[in-house]
């Protein structure tokens, strides 16, 4: 696993550490059905920075049912700037065995590569950390891949510590 120079990690914990320009307020709020389309471009190019593959098919149905099912407990929140989508945030409750507690799961975030770097990411993991508490969560999990130095400086400029685990799929289509 390649890791950049001490320096240049404290050069990107300092670039996302940055507020937003407050000319440009960040509305973080749930999604809409009119989203969907732009939530498909997004998990696509999201996908494509995690160099993973994405199948758009049937993506909107499934979402329509899921993401919109006060039931299931998945929030998804769109992100936009001046009435412009920017990208989006997805989380779920979970429960861990070891801890013997639920706790939030944060499935995706994602910034269009315009935004980021601008203090929004933070605002973003603030709100969802205000989630949390306010949920009585006691912790809050992700990942990320291991490539993606700039997200793993960003994560751990604010606190955030990790483990080293591999993530295995078992396609059962």
């Amino acid at each position: 696993m390649a890791t950049l120079p001490k320096a240049q990690m404290l050069l990107l914990v300092q670039r996302w550490s940055v507020p937003a320009d407050f000319k440009q307020s960040l509305i973080i709020r749930n999604i809409q059905r009119e989203d969907l389309p732009t939530l498909l471009e997004f998990c696509q190019a999201h996908a494509d920075l995690e160099q993973s593959p994405f199948d758009p098919k049937a993506k909107l149905e499934r979402w329509s049912q899921c993401l919109f099912d006060p039931g299931l407990g998945i929030h998804c929140w769109m992100l936009e700037i001046e009435g412009q989508l920017i990208g989006y945030a997805t989380f779920m409750r979970q429960f861990s065995t070891w801890d013997a507690h639920l706790y939030l799961y944060l499935d995706c975030l994602y910034l269009a590569e315009n935004f980021r770097g601008q203090g929004f990411g933070a605002q973003v993991m603030q709100a969802i950390k205000d989630f949390a508490q306010k949920e009585s969560y006691s912790i809050i999990q992700w990942q990320t891949p291991v490539f993606n130095q700039e997200a793993i400086a960003f994560y751990k400029g604010l606190g955030a510590a990790s483990k080293p685990k591999e993530r295995f799929f078992w396609d059962m289509s």
